[in-house]
């Protein structure tokens, strides 16, 4: 009776949002199915999520792991025909699974027929698998709407009713005899890849490194459940697609610097010619130093300007940092001023007290009395490139979709998802930063920072000043950025000084404590995670395997998933890459082998190798009830139990 009487409290103080409700769900008969579909849903086993990290523009690498959801795929073949067929056949339907367009292509069977035959059985099998998991709506919305009525039939096959196996048999007959074979092949193999993973995390840093961190932000807008939490390269970008002209000038520089200059000039079309004429007629000669690190195809001639292009964008970039410096010395810094610092008549530079002599001492645009301010034509081009990149349609589409899915952090049924780190200082604490005259630390300053990422790129149309877009760098590069978690950066010293000691970017604290399981407890509970599975899964640094480095720190608590997907990392870590997945009985890490290329993949009908460490097996599958999903469905259920109690009692009627 206390029930009730407290249900009928709750109803007259929701009345007005009990009557929205009755919109959607008119009578009593409405409220009731919708309870009784939603209470069913909760007992389903949750889906499958896959994490990813620093892709660093490595398309293609990406597009496979994506395709096989890490060995999801191929697990439910395995599971499906186990020893009915052959490992090459296995192999084969994988490659189709994943690639059914390109093997389409190459298929050479005299009898063509009942290899559509066979090979459609298999795909229905398979896809069966993967949607036994999902309510029939969930897997008709994924369905493509040309067969729509066929593959929903199929699905719901029931073998050992011979009547219906006539019925389905001759589906398959009139699909191969209408010509259909390949649209549905393509359509179901498309199908499966969908269903295998229900959500994906991309655990920051797309851009940058590789060749194709466009072709990886096109494949992300087709995807049907994600998110992003940003990471620092990604951040640079944003800063430049909302105007920053020092994260304009380093996202040209990194590019040029990794031999991929077709990141701007072909894959947004943001035309370099200005920066090119400028930069052959200033700087005819050039030192190796600013020769591209990997030369992808490039003739002598291109080669050339790109280290021309090279030069002349970093002394920029310099240039621009050093006045962002003098204008924000909150940012603490100063010990990044360098060009006021050189010995220019002697070729040296005073770093730290010390005299060091300069690898290249050719600085023709810069004047030693007024080393940091842009010449009239460095300055010209600069604003073009600003209008290049706030103009760009394919940019700023790129980026809406980092903004609309992304963010700094995420907690998700239970585990907590960053990039970086959370700063730290040497005392275990939350490290305290100032931000428009307040001081923030841990979860308030991640907070903060996500804020202030959110009006700068909603403003950027705007008239601004160059100070307002600042903190993008500051994200990108600064001590208390929880996306760059380093001391300082070092990129002047890279390129100008010989001494590798002065190369060196100490870590923040954080990187110490949280190989202690008690930080990462501190963390979680930060970000109002408490349950003893919650775990941190996160990216940027990458795990050097080849050392004896693990991906699993702090009893389990901590996972770190850049292993080196990206190849610029590869020598550095001995494999290509961690990925995650999180399924109803647990949680499993995938340790992958380079990946050459998808014409390799499909003409040797190769995968990419994958060690499995399972990390947690649970004895009782996790249901949609466990996650943060079924939380909100059991807060829809209880309001509709109100607006039923509402009916009975005639409260609303």
């Amino acid at each position: 009776m206390n029930d009730e009487l407290l249900a009928l409290d709750e109803i007259e103080r929701n009345k007005k949002y009990l009557y929205l409700l009755k919109k959607q769900f008119p009578n009593i008969q409405a409220a009731s199915t919708e309870i009784i579909n939603l209470q069913a849903i909760l007992s389903l086993p949750k889906g499958t999520e896959h994490f990813l990290s620093d892709l660093h523009g490595e398309y293609e690498a990406f597009i496979h792991v994506l395709k096989n959801g890490s060995g999801v795929v191929r697990k439910k073949i395995e599971d499906v025909f186990r020893t009915t067929i052959t490992s090459n056949q296995k192999s084969a339907l994988a490659q189709l699974i994943y690639y059914p367009k390109e093997v389409l292509l190459r298929i050479e069977d005299e009898d063509i027929d009942e290899w559509y035959a066979t090979t459609l059985h298999r795909l229905i099998k398979v896809c069966r698998e993967v949607s036994s998991k999902y309510t029939r709506s969930k897997v008709r919305k994924a369905l493509p709407k040309d067969f729509i009525y066929i593959i929903e039939e199929l699905l719901h096959e029931q073998e050992n009713v011979i009547d219906k196996q006539y019925y389905y048999d001759e589906i398959i007959r009139s699909i191969i005899r209408t010509e259909q074979s390949k649209p549905f092949i393509v359509a179901i193999c498309e199908l499966i890849q969908h269903l295998a993973i229900d959500h994906l995390h991309i655990i920051g840093d797309v851009y940058d490194r590789g060749p194709g961190s466009d072709i990886i932000m096109d494949t992300l807008l087709d995807y049907h459940s994600l998110d992003i939490q940003w990471g620092n390269h990604d951040i640079a970008w944003l800063g430049a697609a909302s105007g920053s002209l020092l994260c304009i000038a380093n996202t040209i520089r990194v590019s040029v610097k990794a031999g991929n200059i077709n990141n701007i000039e072909e894959s947004y079309g943001i035309s370099l010619l200005p920066l090119a004429k400028f930069a052959m007629d200033t700087y005819p000669e050039v030192h190796d130093i600013f020769k591209p690190s990997a030369q992808n195809g490039l003739d002598k001639r291109e080669d050339l300007m790109s280290a021309q292009i090279h030069n002349a964008i970093s002394i920029i970039q310099f240039k621009l940092e050093g006045q962002l410096i003098q204008r924000k010395p909150s940012y603490n810094f100063e010990c990044r001023l360098f060009l006021d610092k050189i010995d220019y008549e002697n070729s040296t530079v005073n770093y730290e007290g010390k005299v060091y002599p300069l690898r290249d001492n050719h600085f023709p645009t810069i004047d030693p009395n007024d080393p940091y301010t842009l010449t009239a034509e460095e300055m010209d081009i600069m604003l073009k490139l600003k209008q290049s990149f706030l103009r760009n349609e394919k940019l700023q589409k790129h980026m809406d979709l980092m903004l609309s899915k992304g963010s700094m952090y995420l907690a998700f049924n239970g585990n907590l998802l960053y990039h970086g780190c959370i700063p730290m200082n040497h005392n275990k604490e939350f490290e305290s930063f100032e931000l428009n005259g307040k001081f923030y630390s841990g979860r308030a300053l991640i907070d903060q920072f996500e804020i202030m990422v959110r009006e700068a790129y909603a403003n950027r149309m705007k008239k601004f000043e160059e100070k307002d877009v600042d903190f993008f760098w500051y994200l990108t590069t600064g001590e208390n950025s929880s996306l760059f978690g380093k001391k300082k950066i070092t990129t002047f010293e890279r390129y100008y000084i010989e001494d590798p000691a002065t190369h060196a970017e100490a870590k923040n604290p954080y990187y110490t404590w949280v190989e202690e399981k008690s930080v990462c407890e501190l963390i979680l509970a930060e970000f109002g995670l408490y349950n003893t599975n919650a775990r941190i899964i996160n990216g940027h640094v990458p795990v050097k395997v080849k050392k004896g480095e693990s991906p699993i720190k702090a009893d389990g608590k901590l996972l770190v998933i850049d292993g080196g997907l990206s190849k610029a990392y590869q020598n550095e870590t001995g494999i290509a890459g961690y990925t995650l997945i999180y399924n109803s009985h647990g949680m499993i890490l995938a340790a992958h082998e380079p990946f050459e290329t998808t014409e390799k993949a499909i003409q040797n009908n190769r995968d990419i190798f994958s060690k499995l460490t399972i990390l947690e097996n649970r004895s009782i599958r996790i249901l949609v009830a466990d996650t943060d999903i079924g939380i909100l469905i059991k807060k829809d259920i209880y309001d509709l139990e109100l607006l039923l109690l509402a009916y009975r009692k005639g409260i609303i009627k």
